[in-house]
């Protein structure tokens, strides 16, 4: 983002979410895939806008995150921190980092992370793991690039997992869990997302933790909260896991609005005298 658009509007940074979970105010995160949404978001005053790796879900079609790459999350953070520098440049604008993008090695998260920093101006990347990625939350911080961390229910290892069901209710994944969010925290991570685990211990967890916790699924303790747009906007008929809240159904405004536009063509009222040249 460019100075004098931070200074004009007030970007939101690591620093600034550090001050709201000191003061007890609640961190509103989005996920976003287009300049368009991009521009709404901020424009109506989101804290964080996550270019989600379910961009392989909502947007590509794909069953699962894993396989979407490193160029299309990229082709997707593009076109969204221009949509938040072109209308009042405050959200923050943090980038998953795929599948494979960072497992194979600290020197090839390092390169894929600067990579994903430097092509679009995003303001922090996202990585799924605890104790398998605290080297590299590490050296990846060291170099001077914001890493949130991802916690619980990690979508990359579905087939570890074999379900989506909630996480960590068991004593001893729950007691691992909480390690791992302090060791993301020792590790230079300025957040950790926490997805689909117990709200007793999410709240635990954003209690015991100075960076904030942001939850999915995880309960009214967290710091914050995060979730798919497409969800929570009804775009989406099929899903409907019991964390999303729909505020909107353009699924049905919009098959509706097609359905008029359709009807208007074949009867020859669109266009009309005044919607012609």
């Amino acid at each position: 983002m460019k100075e004098n658009a931070e200074q004009k509007s007030g970007h939101v940074t690591t620093r600034r979410l550090l001050d709201m979970k000191q003061n007890g105010e609640k961190i509103a995160v989005l996920t976003g895939y287009d300049y368009t949404i991009a521009r709404i978001l901020d424009r109506a005053g989101i804290d964080v806008i996550l270019v989600g790796d379910s961009a392989s879900n909502v947007f590509s079609g794909h069953t699962t995150t894993l396989p979407i790459t490193v160029d299309e999350m990229i082709y997707h953070a593009r076109a969204v921190v221009k949509g938040v520098q072109s209308a009042t440049s405050r959200a923050m604008v943090v980038v998953d980092m795929p599948f494979m993008s960072y497992q194979l090695s600290e020197e090839e998260a390092l390169r894929n992370a600067g990579r994903i920093m430097k092509e679009h101006e995003c303001d922090a990347v996202k990585m799924e793991g605890g104790s398998s990625i605290a080297a590299t939350v590490r050296r990846i911080t060291d170099a001077g690039i914001p890493v949130m961390g991802h916690l619980g229910l990690m979508p990359q290892s579905i087939y570890k997992y074999g379900s989506y069901k909630v996480r960590a209710q068991e004593g001893a994944e729950a007691e691992e869990l909480m390690k791992d969010a302090r060791l993301l925290e020792e590790s230079g991570a300025f957040a950790v997302v926490v997805e689909k685990i117990p709200s007793a211990l999410a709240g635990e967890i954003a209690r015991s933790l100075t960076i904030p916790v942001i939850g999915i699924g995880a309960g009214v303790e967290c710091d914050g909260q995060v979730l798919v747009i497409n969800d929570m906007l009804g775009l989406n008929r099929e899903f409907h896991p019991r964390f999303v809240r729909q505020y909107a159904d353009l699924n049905t405004i919009i098959e509706d609005a097609v359905g008029r536009y359709l009807e208007d063509v074949r009867s020859g009222d669109f266009p009309s005298p005044e919607e012609s040249y």
